[in-house]
């Protein structure tokens, strides 16, 4: 049996390569509590349609596919240091 981890991650690169065809990427950082913690990629971090990826897509599968999957959210951005 796959764990829960397992499966988001799978699910993941399921995912993935729909959106690496525009240009962005998904990397998963974490799963606490049901909720999957995200970070955007490429053309995706600053895309406008980035929430209806985060959530009409991307959130939507997983909910769909990973019982116990309760939310899926986007990993702060790392501060730019020059």
């Amino acid at each position: 049996m796959e764990t829960m981890e397992t499966q988001v991650k799978n699910v993941i690169e399921k995912i993935r390569p729909y959106i690496q065809r525009d240009g962005g990427d998904v990397e998963f950082v974490s799963l606490e509590d049901g909720i999957v913690t995200v970070k955007m990629l490429g053309a995706c971090s600053e895309c406008l349609s980035l929430d209806a990826t985060l959530k009409d897509g991307i959130e939507a599968i997983l909910l769909d596919e990973v019982p116990g999957v309760t939310e899926v959210r986007m990993a702060p951005s790392e501060p730019l240091f020059f």
